[in-house]
């Protein structure tokens, strides 16, 4: 098979196995992934796209989009495929006046930051800078603001998408509406999504950051970030998480590698009641860290990025869970304080506020019933501990079982799990996802993703 007439016909650059920077180019933030491609395109523009269509069409040739690569399963990479490559659509245009923003596909969160948060904007995205927009937004997008603006798929206002067929649409609320409810949670599914129009709230400052307890305290502490953020107003946020402290100079070395439990705040209500909204939080324990405080939104974004870079071991699963019984906090602290390696973690990240707001059904998202959506990925630098962190991953997993609203967790919180596990996380919209998916790609060209059949 020749490249050649490829090469030609596209502004990106081909890259082939016997190139220069082929090992760099296949490289994705999982480093348990390893697959080889035929060929990568960095598209530089929507023809890209549409010219790598059709030729993978023409030699039958599977197809993979890549986007920030952050693919816990390697969805980005195929092998001996073509990988659609975005990260040369990387444009963010604001407009002021509408509260409107369009990023290209290739954006990450921190492209799109950087752009927003001195303007006093930001759309609300998950939790970590490096994160590709087109995987986050189309599994759903939880993160920091979820409670204030909704998922990142509630602001989403326009897409503007490359079918099979190599045709260009604009899906929103009146064009194409069937395949805008199925972007809004349905993955990459239905084509390539080559520009995101969302719509901006305006925050200018926020109170956030993480406070820190010792794991000795870690029931206590589950029990009251239970009830206290039953009752909240939608402007303040936390992410639960056990952790293990890391080595860095920032933390004191008396704490360094010790379990602790920690709550990752985020405040966007009026900043001069922060210390009052604060003071239960701090009064309740005594933290051993205390870093909450004025941030930007950008700074929240990324404040994690340097212990997380690519290249690390990594397998996550997920479950939705609508309460904490005393039994799911016993397994939540049973596995949160025996860590298997530095840099394994668990999340629980709230699905309330502005996110009950929508419908299970008016969105593919269809798990708005759900208290929190948890993820437990085993971490590693060592490829030598990548069996250790899957099977601590898998048994923390099936722990949970008993206390998850289904045995299905957040798509963008699967490897790759199989059709059922994906049938299972969109329940009664399934068959509607696989109506829109008969009729925007019936040959199924699209399935290098939590697959959706036609």
């Amino acid at each position: 098979m020749s490249f050649e007439v490829l090469k030609q016909q596209v502004s990106g650059k081909v890259i082939l196995p016997a190139d220069t920077g082929y090992d760099e180019a296949r490289t994705v933030y999982n480093a348990m992934i390893d697959k080889k491609p035929a060929a990568i395109l960095k598209c530089e523009s929507e023809q890209d796209v549409v010219t790598g269509i059709r030729f993978a069409k023409e030699q039958d040739m599977e197809v993979a989009i890549r986007g920030g690569g952050h693919s816990g399963p390697g969805f980005g990479l195929v092998d001996n495929g073509l990988v659609l490559e975005l990260s040369g659509l990387k444009d963010v245009q604001v407009d002021k006046w509408k509260k409107t923003v369009v990023v290209g596909g290739g954006c990450t969160l921190g492209d799109i930051d950087q752009v927003l948060t001195p303007l006093g904007l930001m759309v609300p995205f998950g939790v970590a800078s490096t994160t590709g927009i087109g995987g986050l937004a189309l599994g759903g997008g939880l993160g920091y603001f979820t409670r204030m603006g909704g998922l990142s798929i509630d602001n989403l206002l326009e897409a503007r998408v490359i079918l099979a067929s190599g045709e260009i649409v604009t899906a929103n609320a009146d064009s194409h509406p069937d395949l805008f409810w199925a972007l809004r949670g349905g993955g990459g599914n239905f084509g390539v999504v080559v520009s995101f129009t969302f719509k901006t709230h305006e925050v200018r400052k926020i109170y956030a950051g993480p406070i820190m307890w010792p794991i000795e305290n870690a029931r206590e502490v589950l029990q009251f970030y239970d009830e206290f953020t039953k009752d909240l107003t939608n402007d303040l946020n936390g992410v639960f998480v056990f952790m293990r402290v890391p080595p860095a100079e920032v933390f004191p070395d008396a704490l360094h590698d010790k379990h602790v439990c920690a709550i990752v705040w985020c405040y966007t209500g009026p900043f001069e009641k922060a210390e009052e909204v604060f003071k239960p939080i701090r009064e309740f324990r005594k933290p051993v860290i205390d870093w909450a405080g004025e941030f930007t939104v950008q700074a929240l974004n990324s404040l994690f990025d340097p212990f997380f870079p690519p290249g690390m071991q990594w397998h996550w699963k997920g479950h939705y869970l609508k309460e904490l019984n005393n039994d799911a906090i016993d397994t939540l602290v049973d596995f949160g304080s025996n860590l298997p390696t530095l840099m394994s973690t668990t999340h629980l990240y709230l699905i309330d506020g502005k996110a009950h707001d929508v419908g299970n059904n008016d969105t593919a998202w269809a798990n708005r019933d759900a208290r929190w959506a948890q993820v437990m990925p085993g971490i590693d630098f060592e490829a030598k501990n990548a069996e250790l962190i899957t099977d601590w991953s898998r048994s923390f997993y099936d722990a949970m079982k008993p206390y998850a609203s289904s045995e299905n967790g957040y798509v963008n919180f699967m490897m790759d799990d199989g059709e059922e596990k994906v049938k299972g996380t969109y329940g009664a919209n399934f068959e509607r996802l696989v109506a829109v998916k008969r009729k925007y790609d019936p040959d199924n060209f699209f399935h290098v993703n939590q697959n959706i059949k036609p």
